[in-house]
């Protein structure tokens, strides 16, 4: 089974849209003429196993050995369980963590939960790159809890409003799964 082909197909039915005109409007405030919705295939059990198994494979082809993945909450989440669950079942076990919006107002008022310390090497998982907001905010809330980060990876990188470039002049390099490529053909 080709997984790659089999997650552009799952994306492609339930998570992607796309206009003649550019009206959807972007978490960054643009418009484009495409849109990714990616809960409706992070959240589901067969886009979670296939994001699983790529994102892992993605981090063996790359070297990579992070104690941890995770990311900024709603849409790395998913992603995260769905890289630990693999990565366990593949004898290689990965933490997921999460990385808070705000911290909670009570009780630790830890900005990042999981199985993480200080000193941990990990990857920045995101859904879609735009702009990069989210995964830079991401990425300086790591930091600042004390992380390694090695590397970020997303899901689909929509080449638009220079994501890819505002997140690497942070030092980080960025790996895709998918980019906009694979859905304009």
């Amino acid at each position: 089974m080709n997984y790659k082909n089999e997650l552009i197909s799952i994306i492609k039915s339930r998570s992607y849209q796309c206009s003649e005109e550019p009206v959807y409007k972007l978490a960054s405030g643009g418009v484009s003429k495409f849109y990714f919705n990616m809960k409706k295939t992070t959240m589901s059990p067969d886009g979670m196993s296939i994001i699983g198994k790529l994102v892992f494979e993605k981090i063996k082809e790359l070297g990579l050995s992070p104690d941890g993945i995770g990311g900024l909450t709603l849409g790395a989440d998913p992603i995260a369980y769905a890289v630990a669950k693999h990565s366990y079942d593949m004898k290689a076990p990965v933490q997921a963590f999460v990385i808070r919006k705000e911290p909670k107002g009570h009780g630790l008022r830890l900005p990042v939960e999981g199985n993480v310390e200080q000193g941990n090497h990990v990857v920045i998982i995101d859904d879609v790159v735009t702009t990069g907001g989210s995964t830079i905010k991401a990425i300086n809330a790591a930091r600042d809890f004390g992380l390694i980060v090695d590397a970020v990876i997303v899901l689909v990188d929509r080449c638009e409003q220079n994501g890819r470039q505002n997140i690497e002049a942070l030092g980080c390099p960025v790996h895709d799964i998918l980019n906009i490529k694979d859905f304009l053909l």
